[in-house]
């Protein structure tokens, strides 16, 4: 664990190798899971103001559970999540032509409509946060891919030698701002000196 402010950071962010291989995964992550999406409490007021911005790139399927569930639900494990079609896809997710689930937030984002890229815990996968239940001001980094769903991801991170930090560089700054970023960066360099 790497300490870093009030952020608690596993190993296995800076030292694991990971690249996203949606050719192979088709972007399960956003159907395989025991809950929708989690979302920050201001993430709650982005999906009530950009919803109708949203809605024209969303599956029909995912419309209608949204008027069924609402824009976000609260789940007893996980807290606001995004709501699910019968427990699988995201209703924010939809198929592209080559059956890969796309995200109909982060559509409307890369159009120019939106100025929220998606919710962080998409962005920061397979990277997990969370707070410390003996004390909330401490939260835990950790890297925490799907055994089977991620192979592909491991796989090509290996093979082109990429962290996970670098690749999640946009999202971790996102979260946490440049200097944590910049201290991560720093704390690699100090690993790889080590196990040199």
């Amino acid at each position: 664990m790497i300490a870093i402010n009030n952020k608690l950071v596993s190993d296995e962010v800076l030292t694991e190798q990971f690249i996203c291989d949606l050719s192979k995964c088709k972007g399960a992550c956003c159907e395989d899971g025991d809950a929708g999406a989690p979302l920050e409490k201001e993430e709650l007021a982005h999906l009530k103001k950009y919803y109708q911005l949203i809605e024209p790139y969303m599956s029909e399927e995912g419309k209608a559970e949204i008027k069924k569930q609402g824009r976000y639900i609260y789940d007893h494990e996980f807290g606001w999540v995004t709501p699910t079609i019968g427990s699988g896809i995201c209703a924010y997710g939809y198929r592209d032509a080559k059956g890969v689930i796309m995200c109909s937030i982060e559509q409307a984002y890369n159009e120019g409509k939106i100025s929220w890229k998606k919710p962080i815990s998409c962005h920061l996968f397979p990277i997990k946060t969370s707070v410390s239940a003996a004390d909330e001001s401490l939260e835990y980094v950790n890297y925490e891919p799907r055994q089977d769903l991620c192979k592909a991801a491991c796989s090509l991170g290996k093979k082109l030698k990429l962290p996970v930090y670098v690749f999640l560089k946009d999202a971790l700054i996102r979260k946490y701002g440049q200097e944590f970023y910049e201290a991560l960066e720093a704390s690699a360099a100090q690993l790889k000196k080590k196990n040199v």
